[in-house]
């Protein structure tokens, strides 16, 4: 895409980091409806098998008396929350030091950590990563998730988990305090829903003793944006946050804050931020959102600020994406994004389809194309897009199919020359993930090498990006992930 111009990789990490984040998404809005404690619990964990091919998921949540942890939750490999760790005392096994310590655990070989109760489980089941994220609210842990998987984890799907666990823990502590409340027996309310608590409310249970003002009449933010302010809220708490204000403008929503920090040298600074906030720059980003942190040296203090722009008044158009590839689902879902579309997943023929399926071309009556040289544009096609297409481009294209006006379908498709063998392997190496320097390792040749076989290739399929070379291969060439 023109507007992109990173390391293949980086950017493949991050449109992985988008659509997990939007299927985080999908898990939480399967339990926005729900005040039920057991309810909310079981679709999280089976959220997690189901979209991110875990293994196995459980969730503890803490008993009143603070003693021992009960499984509330079990999907996967394992249902049955009644066995051998269906209770956990605090501060015992794994789980229960997770609670007590509040300190999140990661690993990518299960079989050989040392507190692993039976390493040879883990061997025959080829379990071999595992997270466990204490459930921490206002300073005070309710529970633990934990994910079991069959692959190492990687750093997308942990920041992704890590964000997971804050709307999760917000949702069961509205639950938990509107279970309170039921058997108080206070004056009886009409049953309220998860969805009726404003962000300002999700927000002060994360801070806590931190007061927010509210400037503005507040709004519903949309679940990917709470997400990231949820996630913010975090790290505020870590800093002991003194001021934090949530504003709603006519076209945006922010959330700034002030917090006391020592001064610190422009390393440490970056090391600082990355310590607290992750990645979580690049994350709003992905939402078209702007996370910015500005340092007081003078008064010793940080100014923190995330806003999102929002539509007030008109309806966020909508672009339904299936692509048979999941790396082009993932870049497009991205270009959609960066365009201001809302990508939905439920089929409706009023709404523009883009897709490079040929079987799906009844579904909607304004197909977007993906182009490919392989093969020809179907006569169902209103317009045609390709890796190199922008978020304007692509808005444009879909204002031209709704006007019921033609985009782009006179694009040029002729075939593509063939690669060299060992242009071929250099290519196949890069589809499943590796850097240049895994690549050279893996090839017997230096680094500067794996460049020069990758330049021949953009030049000889006319790509811009190791991304659209690859697309085109994936496509026209048979090459397999």
């Amino acid at each position: 895409m023109k507007t992109y111009h990173k390391d293949f990789q980086a950017m493949l990490n991050e449109t992985r980091l988008v659509w997990d984040l939007q299927r985080a998404n999908q898990i939480a809005q399967s339990f926005s409806n729900s005040l039920d404690l057991e309810v909310i619990a079981h679709l999280a964990t089976a959220g997690l098998v189901q979209y991110f091919d875990c293994a196995f998921a459980r969730v503890w949540l803490i008993e009143p008396d603070r003693k021992q942890l009960r499984l509330v939750a079990s999907s996967g490999l394992y249902t049955q929350i009644n066995g051998s760790f269906s209770r956990i005392p605090m501060g015992e096994f794994k789980i229960g030091k997770i609670a007590q310590n509040r300190v999140s655990l990661l690993s990518n070989n299960l079989a050989e950590e040392s507190w692993v109760r039976y390493p040879e489980w883990a061997i025959e089941n080829e379990i071999r990563s595992f997270a466990g994220y204490p459930l921490a609210n206002s300073g005070q842990v309710i529970g633990v998730l934990a994910a079991f998987g069959y692959e190492p984890m990687s750093s997308e799907f942990l920041e992704v988990l890590s964000s997971f666990c804050t709307t999760l823990t917000v949702a069961l502590s509205l639950a938990l305090l509107h279970q309170q409340e039921r058997q108080t027996s206070q004056a009886a309310k009409p049953q309220a829903i998860l969805s009726e608590f404003s962000l300002s409310d999700s927000l002060a249970y994360i801070l806590g003793q931190t007061s927010i003002t509210v400037l503005g009449t507040e709004r519903s933010v949309n679940l990917s944006q709470t997400q990231v302010f949820l996630k913010l809220a975090e790290g505020l708490k870590a800093l002991d946050c003194t001021y934090c204000r949530l504003t709603y403008d006519l076209d945006s929503v922010s959330l700034e804050a002030i917090a006391a920090i020592h001064p610190l040298t422009n390393q440490a600074q970056d090391e600082w931020e990355r310590s607290i906030f992750g990645n979580l720059s690049a994350i709003a980003s992905c939402f078209d959102g702007v996370f910015r942190i500005n340092t007081e040296a003078s008064i010793k203090a940080i100014q923190i600020s995330l806003t999102f722009p929002t539509s007030v008044g008109l309806p966020q158009p909508s672009l339904r994406i299936q692509c048979r590839l999941p790396l082009l689902q993932i870049g497009f879902t991205q270009l959609a994004y960066a365009a201001g579309f809302r990508v939905q997943a439920e089929e409706e023929r009023p709404v523009p389809l883009l897709t490079d399926q040929a079987s799906l071309l009844a579904t909607s009556d304004y197909i977007i194309w993906v182009s490919h040289p392989s093969k020809k544009t179907p006569s169902e096609a209103k317009a045609q897009v390709n890796l190199s297409t922008t978020p304007s481009e692509l808005q444009a294209a879909v204002e031209a199919v709704m006007r019921g006006d033609t985009w782009e379908l006179d694009q040029n498709t002729q075939g593509r020359p063939k690669l060299s063998q060992r242009e071929q392997e250099v290519m196949t190496l890069l589809a499943k993930g590796l850097r240049d320097r895994e690549i050279a390792d893996q090839l017997y040749i230096s680094d500067s090498t794996v460049k020069f076989h990758i330049n021949n290739i953009l030049a000889k399929l006319e790509s811009k990006t190791r991304m659209q070379a690859l697309y085109t291969l994936m496509r026209a060439d048979g090459l397999e992930l």
